[in-house]
């Protein structure tokens, strides 16, 4: 991998894993602080790292299909591989963890619509990839060239996303945590909103 390639696939990895944090702080709520956890400090320290892991755990799942989707991307840049080869060998990747069973939350339903999110996902970083900036924001400008042409970007991206959402609801039944799904898109939408103000002026 070229150092230039290498230095924008980490700037857009790392964006992603900020936005995923920013989103996690408004989805995974900590638990309340209970008189065990003050009198036992111990107690304390350890439902303080259960909730960094349930934290992490989000950040991971929520970064999952980008990261499919930017090592799609860099394949086609780095190794001349087709459009076709890259999403075969996510359909590949994909079907691993269906047949490992993820708990049965993972599924057919939701896998298919993760596909459609990755195609969108790796248009958008093959882009990214493929042009000039030193930093996230200035190869969005660079790639994109205004707030309206990105904004049509991150608005396919969230019925993408939505369509996965809605079938994971499918898919979960009565075990869904409908508040915590909206909180989800909520989140997702505001801060995606307040980075293209910062990007682009509000």
């Amino acid at each position: 991998m070229s150092r230039g390639l290498k230095k924008k696939y980490e700037t857009i990895l790392a964006r992603e894993r900020t936005l995923a944090n920013s989103i996690a702080r408004a989805v995974v709520r900590p638990k309340p602080i209970g008189v065990w956890d003050i009198m036992i400090p111990m107690i304390f320290i350890l439902n303080y790292l259960k909730g960094k892991h349930a934290k992490e755990l989000f950040i991971q799942n929520y970064i999952f299909t980008k990261k499919l989707a930017l090592q799609a991307a860099l394949d086609m840049l780095q190794g001349g591989k087709s459009r076709e080869e890259v999403m075969n060998a996510v359909r590949d990747k994909t079907e691993v963890v269906l047949k490992g069973g993820g708990g049965g939350v993972y599924s057919e339903q939701i896998r298919s619509k993760q596909m459609k999110e990755i195609a969108v996902l790796m248009d958008h970083y093959h882009t990214l990839l493929d042009t000039d900036g030193k930093d996230y924001d200035t190869l969005v400008v660079s790639a994109y060239g205004d707030r309206r042409t990105y904004t049509e970007f991150v608005k396919s991206l969230e019925t993408c996303e939505k369509a996965v959402l809605e079938a994971a609801r499918q898919t979960l039944g009565d075990q869904t945590d409908s508040a915590a799904l909206i909180r989800l898109e909520e989140a997702t939408a505001r801060v995606r909103g307040a980075e293209i103000n910062r990007i682009f002026g509000s």
